[in-house]
């Protein structure tokens, strides 16, 4: 019992395969007969075991365990590939004012030299956002059956320091929950799914708490009941935009607090650009707008550029003043390049083959151009177990001298989180996953050269259905760190110094 359970745990579902195989020979089942009570008393005494296991997971804090790895941890390599030269990525875009002092993509992430994976376990709670302070802590927006959490993580030990539930409402079955920013004052301004805006601030003064509500905007008398807001983002000038899944785009005053509202009448899924010109853009299924605020405040459409087909992205602006979005049109994916001041199309490259492409992650900016990822034929973590992974595609397409031209296209599969930029190195960061037939889920965190394509490694960083990420986006942290949140925890990546 003991040898079949550890070749379980090294090689997967494919031993209790062959166990089963073995049953069909008559010598074999007779003397596993034969040893029927001794295998109850392994049974009995494992099960003690397993409680007194359980025990303790249930009493010991988030964070002070590591996530339990799935069986099959030799069944895939721990790391592959070389570490990469850094070559920085140029970009004319400068910063929102508004946001955190350090923009994420100017951030260093790992090169891959002899990486170290570690992991903190917080049950069965995904923390799909994270952010990272002037002060090098981590915001984390979580969410498990009990609710959203906003939580405040130590980088080094990567424990929780301070944790602050917040209010659900109706729509929390509904709204995807990750609309969270941290604007220039490292205040966390989060949706929240009783359809209010907090501010939260992260920084404590001695005696209070770290995680304390600042100012509370309440949505409800706007935003019907059944909706939710999922977008949420600060123009230049530090006004608060927001929108609403049916199609509500609102801004607020943080010094007044005077709300304003525009219907669109557009379902929104994904979040907004922020243009320095003082305006915001976003995609709905049905066009993109490009928004601005009148002298009272109300959203006011500067300009539509129609496509008639669902955007699985939100826009993100590129160098030569455009914006990037892709178009899901006659079954085939494009990533499209629209002019930000008129809204008039540049144009479009069609990528993944026809019938073979989606997307529902970022895109990821890499100064001319972008890097998509295809989500076809990822539905849930549940589409990705034993094995099974989602169609494969990585793709960049940049804008050149006013045409469409796609660099490059990389062979990784990437269920459902996009991939993130880091300037620095010059390397785009992606949570793949490798099929296998032995039916282990192995996932990695894989650096791409951004100017070729080339996979230049790739470190696993988990096994298993608890080790998916389900749409949680990769987060570049401090000291050269790369954070994903799973469905059971945070994962980091770092360079062994």
């Amino acid at each position: 019992m003991g040898v079949l359970l550890l070749a379980w745990m090294a090689w997967g579902p494919v031993v209790l395969v062959l166990a089963a195989g073995a049953l069909c020979v008559p010598r074999l089942r007779w003397w596993v007969l034969d040893r029927t009570y001794v295998s109850r008393q392994v049974a009995v005494r494992t099960a003690g075991a397993v409680a007194l296991l359980v025990a303790a997971v249930v009493v010991v804090p988030d964070g002070w365990l590591p996530i339990p790895p799935a069986p099959g941890i030799w069944a895939a390599p721990s790391y592959v590939g070389r570490p990469a030269s850094p070559q920085a990525i140029t970009s004319e875009l400068p910063p929102n004012p508004q946001l955190s002092t350090v923009p994420a993509t100017s951030r260093p992430g790992p090169v891959g030299l002899q990486p170290d994976v570690e992991t903190s376990w917080f049950g069965l709670q995904r923390c799909g956002r994270l952010e990272v302070t002037s002060t090098d802590r981590l915001v984390a927006l979580c969410h498990d059956r009990s609710g959203p959490v906003l939580r405040l993580v130590d980088p080094e030990s990567m424990r929780p320091v301070e944790t602050k539930d917040l209010p659900e409402g109706d729509g929390r079955a509904a709204c995807p929950g990750d609309a969270l920013y941290l604007d220039a004052q490292d205040r966390a301004v989060v949706a929240t799914t009783d359809r209010s805006v907090l501010a939260v601030r992260t920084s404590a003064d001695e005696g209070e708490d770290g995680l304390r509500t600042e100012t509370t905007w309440d949505l409800k008398p706007y935003v019907p009941f059944g909706d939710c807001v999922v977008a949420l983002a600060p123009d230049w000038s530090g006004r608060i935009w927001w929108a609403s899944g049916k199609g509500l785009v609102g801004t607020i005053a943080p010094e007044s607090d005077d709300v304003r509202v525009l219907d669109l009448a557009e379902d929104v899924e994904h979040g907004f650009a922020t243009d320095p010109d003082g305006g915001v853009l976003l995609a709905t299924d049905e066009a993109v707008h490009r928004l601005g605020a009148g002298p009272d405040g109300v959203p006011q459409v500067t300009w539509t550029a129609a496509t008639g087909h669902a955007s699985g992205s939100a826009p993100v602006l590129v160098d030569g003043g455009a914006v990037a979005v892709t178009d899901l049109g006659k079954d085939q994916l494009s990533v499209v390049f629209l002019r930000r001041g008129t809204g008039e199309e540049v144009c479009r490259e069609a990528v993944f083959g026809k019938g073979d492409g989606d997307v529902d992650a970022d895109l990821a900016a890499v100064g001319p151009g972008v890097v998509v990822t295809n989500d076809h034929d990822y539905s849930s973590p549940r589409s990705t177990l034993l094995g099974f992974t989602s169609s494969a595609g990585v793709a960049r397409v940049d804008l050149v001298d006013g045409t469409c031209a796609e660099q490059w296209t990389s062979e990784q599969v990437v269920p459902g989180s996009g991939a993130v930029a880091s300037w620095p190195t010059g390397l785009v960061y992606a949570w793949t996953k490798r099929p296998s037939l032995l039916g282990v889920s192995a996932w990695y965190v894989t650096g791409i050269d951004a100017r070729t394509g080339r996979s230049m490694w790739s470190v696993r960083a988990g096994t298993g259905l608890l080790a998916g990420s389900d749409g949680s986006r990769l987060a570049l942290g401090p000291g050269g760190s790369l954070w994903m949140g799973t469905l059971s925890g945070l994962v980091r990546v770092t360079d062994r110094s």
